[in-house]
């Protein structure tokens, strides 16, 4: 574990391997508002290259690196799949996503098992339900066991503990019930044999516990209580030498008090590693003596901390992902952190990802890429010094170099500095182009420069594409994402209008050619974008979009939490029906395109059929492909391709590129 081969021969073997990647990927842009032409091209890429799915998603090393499972593009969609990382790939073990269901997470127990965390929406006592379950996946035999599936709660998928011993029981917090009134509507912790699927009642159910918390001995040390009717919280904790839990914490959700829940336990003790705001308003891990809630010490502070990285297998703290641009993971373990040094230096112009490593840190699979291509997935054996290449990324573009993307900043009205990333079709200055704002989804999310392949494809079809992140998106502070707060629809679509009128007056949109694209919530800001300003944009395309927000909403049944979230959303809007497309079709004058795939289960196929009907009612120009076996994600190749060309064939009609 605590070995690391930083030899001479390593470092060597990295940049032999550098100079072969670095002809491949280029060098990134650097981070400038300056404009830069994109190199000339001879012929534009067909669209399937950009339809084309992903060489591997979701992917993770066995604890030997031996093996790796991820979501694989196997006959054009994507299937569950567990292969060698070398040598003969025929005996992969493989099965497709159950229908109506997306996958979480994979994750392995031992060399010779994975967990597969999976999400269905599903109609139960007339409401919309999220369901989620487990299933288990043996790499020698291929047989598959669904686990816990029998209970009859909500949720069975909660996975608080995996050995790291190559034992196969692991620890799962389960309901038993969707009644609230049945003490096994809360779930109790169970011991399940990911084999055979036997299951042991290890924590029963407590009333208004929602969920558990354990140790890396597999111990459970904590309960976090919550009642929705007065949105409190408590934090129950059991130390190492007693059998009880007590209460350690509480706070009111709902006005913003938070608990402070440990991630990890430190061995053996009763403290634990947190997240918690400093003075600057900073988040900042610090250990703390959960008997006495008494910080111990500071384990970082250097940078705003945007999540953890936690060994699957033990809980360890290996690192941190930040805000900071050029270094954005911060390495704690030293092998995994000369490894990053090693490769980053072998290939300096690119973005390089350890995206999953064996259990001593010897072997890792890492991501080569760069906003202009997706990217190489490589295999790094360190004590051997040899990178192998396991594929490109995508097979149709390979190394080729596509449109350039870089960072902007302009201010919104009221004065707030908004980021965005903006790509410019290569083989064209920045000069009055046809041009797509793209808002994200979420919306607590936010755009990174890195490769996109609806970007990538806009571009390569002729327009500059806007993706701003717009206030209440994460990644800048609390703040900033606290700015959203009551602003949906307002201040923050003013954002998004905002950065195309900057685009305008930098001479780099053509006035008179804007279009405004986004999925989700993106989705949702695209409608409301021709709804609130009509006469700024010539047309809108709407993919998997909300249109009736309190609807959406409204779509909570069953959670323990659900007056938690809609309160969460009510906080983000005073009126939903005010700032909803659907309630405001009569405004309505740029064409619009809706695209929805039937097996979404993140946001009902209903949002974009009624809104669909609402806008022939009004006499309004709109068009609506439905795609039959499409989910949120487009995770099948031939409803990608479907989604690419509804959209290419519209902007033809209704804004069309040069």
């Amino acid at each position: 574990m605590g070995t690391t081969y930083g030899s001479r021969a390593r470092a060597a073997a990295y940049l032999a391997a550098g100079a072969v990647l670095f002809t491949i990927m280029m060098p990134q842009i650097a981070v400038s508002t300056t404009p830069v032409a994109s190199p000339p091209v001879s012929t534009a890429l067909p669209t399937e290259a950009f339809a084309s799915l992903p060489f591997v998603e979701k992917v993770q090393l066995s604890p030997d690196g031996a093996h790796m499972a991820g979501l694989f593009a196997i006959e054009g969609k994507q299937m569950i799949a567990i292969v060698p990382v070398l040598g003969d790939r025929t005996k992969a073990i493989r099965f497709s996503v159950p229908d109506l269901m997306d996958v979480s997470s994979i994750r392995w127990v031992g060399n010779d098992n994975i967990l597969v965390s999976v999400v269905a929406l599903a109609p139960v006592q007339g409401d919309n339900w999220y369901l989620s379950r487990l299933i288990a996946v043996n790499r020698s035999t291929g047989k598959t066991t669904q686990l816990l599936w029998e209970m009859g709660g909500q949720h069975a998928s909660d996975v608080l503990w995996v050995p790291s011993d190559g034992s196969t029981k692991i620890l799962v917090a389960a309901q038993n019930s969707i009644y609230g009134n049945d003490p096994d509507f809360w779930p109790g912790v169970y011991s399940v044999d990911v084999t055979t699927g036997r299951k042991s009642l290890v924590e029963k159910s407590r009333h208004f516990v929602s969920s558990w918390g354990a140790d890396p001995q597999g111990r459970v040390r904590i309960g976090i209580g919550y009642n929705d009717q007065t949105t409190k919280s408590n934090l129950l904790f059991r130390s190492i030498s007693e059998k009880a839990l007590r209460t350690i914490d509480t706070a009111k959700l709902s006005e913003d008090e938070e608990l402070t829940v440990p991630f990890y336990f430190v061995p053996d003790s009763d403290h634990g590693y947190v997240l918690k705001s400093n003075a600057e308003g900073r988040a900042i891990i610090a250990e703390i003596n959960l008997t006495n809630g008494k910080d111990v010490r500071t384990v970082f502070d250097k940078a705003n901390v945007d999540d953890v990285i936690l060994d699957w297998q033990t809980s360890e703290l290996l690192g941190v992902r930040t805000n900071v641009r050029e270094a954005p993971i911060h390495w704690f373990d030293p092998v995994l952190r000369s490894h990053q040094a090693d490769l980053q230096n072998a290939s300096p112009g690119s973005n390089v990802e350890i995206v999953s490593f064996s259990s001593d840190r010897s072997k890792l699979l890492v991501r080569f890429s760069t906003p202009d291509n997706p990217g190489l997935l490589y295999y790094l054996d360190a004590p051997s010094g040899s990178l192998s290449k396991l594929a490109s990324l995508n097979s149709q573009i390979e190394g080729k170099r596509l449109s350039r993307a870089r960072y902007v900043q302009y201010k919104a009205r009221d004065g707030l500095n908004i980021e965005a990333i903006l790509t410019v079709p290569r083989g064209r200055a920045d000069k009055n182009l046809p041009f797509i704002v793209l808002p994200h989804g979420g919306p607590w999310a936010h755009d990174t420069l890195t490769y996109d392949y609806w970007a990538q494809f806009l571009a390569e079809r002729g327009y500059a594409v806007l993706q701003p992140n717009f206030r209440g998106s994460t990644g800048y502070g609390e703040a900033f994402e606290k700015a959203g707060e009551g602003q949906m629809g307002l201040a923050m679509q003013d954002d998004v209008t905002d950065g195309v009128l900057w685009a305008v007056e930098e001479g780099i949109a053509d006035p008179k050619r804007l279009c405004i694209v986004g999925a989700s919530y993106g989705g949702y800001a695209a409608m409301w974008g021709i709804a609130k300003d009509p006469d700024l944009y010539r047309c809108a395309i709407s993919i998997s979009g909300v249109s009736n927000v309190r609807r959406d909403v409204n779509d909570f049944g069953g959670s323990t939490h659900a007056r938690l979230f809609k309160g969460q959303w009510q906080r983000m809007a005073a009126d939903f029906d005010a700032i909803s497309p659907f309630n405001a079709v009569e405004r309505i004058k740029a064409p619009l395109l809706l695209i929805h795939g039937k097996k979404d289960v993140r946001v009902d196929h209903n949002q974009s059929t009624r809104m669909h009907a609402a806008m022939n009612r009004a006499g309004k120009t709109v068009e609506m492909v439905s795609i039959p076996l499409a989910d949120h994600y487009f995770t099948r190749e031939a409803d990608r391709l479907t989604l690419l060309n509804a959209m290419e064939n519209f902007l033809a009609k209704h804004n069309p590129a040069d």
